[in-house]
């Protein structure tokens, strides 16, 4: 099972089922495309997308949002840049970035709703990519699943 995770060489062989890759390649573009939301939206997305309420004050509070939603962006852009390298020169590590896909929107979820919750009165509204931090986790935990499962009907080299 480590060899599924962590192979001895990073390549496009073996590649994961071309379902798995797909799906994959959906979740590579999506990150791409919050990415750079994040980064060129004038607010950074938060109060457009994300459905902060917008502050008030001298200096604009609001500025520092905007400006940490763009670097939360940049990030967001290196993992997509990661995943969308992995999608067409190491698919053999797609299942690693599945278990790094589930990593973050669980862990997404646990700061939303344990570590740092929000009170509702901050927000206008619900983030259309809120429903998305309920349907990825367990889509990537069935994409790993399926890779073990794959993984374990062929020799292991």
């Amino acid at each position: 099972m480590f060899q599924l995770f962590f192979p001895r060489q990073a390549g496009n062989s073996p590649s994961p089922a071309k379902p798995m890759v797909f799906i994959f390649g959906m979740i590579s573009l999506m990150t791409l495309g919050r990415s750079l939301a994040h980064i060129l939206l004038p607010d950074g997305g938060a109060n457009s997308i994300a459905t902060f309420i917008t502050f008030s004050g001298q200096p604009d509070p609001d500025e520092i949002i905007y400006h940490l939603f763009a670097l939360w962006g940049l990030a967001q852009l290196a993992m997509g840049l990661v995943y969308t390298l992995v999608l067409f020169r190491y698919r053999n590590l797609i299942p690693l970035m599945w278990v790094f896909v589930l990593f973050e929107y669980l862990m997404r979820l646990f700061i939303a709703q344990v570590l740092k919750p929000l009170d509702p009165s901050l927000l206008a509204g619900t983030a259309p990519g809120s429903l998305g931090n309920y349907i990825i986790p367990p889509l990537a935990g069935l994409m790993i699943l399926l890779s073990l499962l794959e993984f374990r009907g062929r020799s292991i080299r």
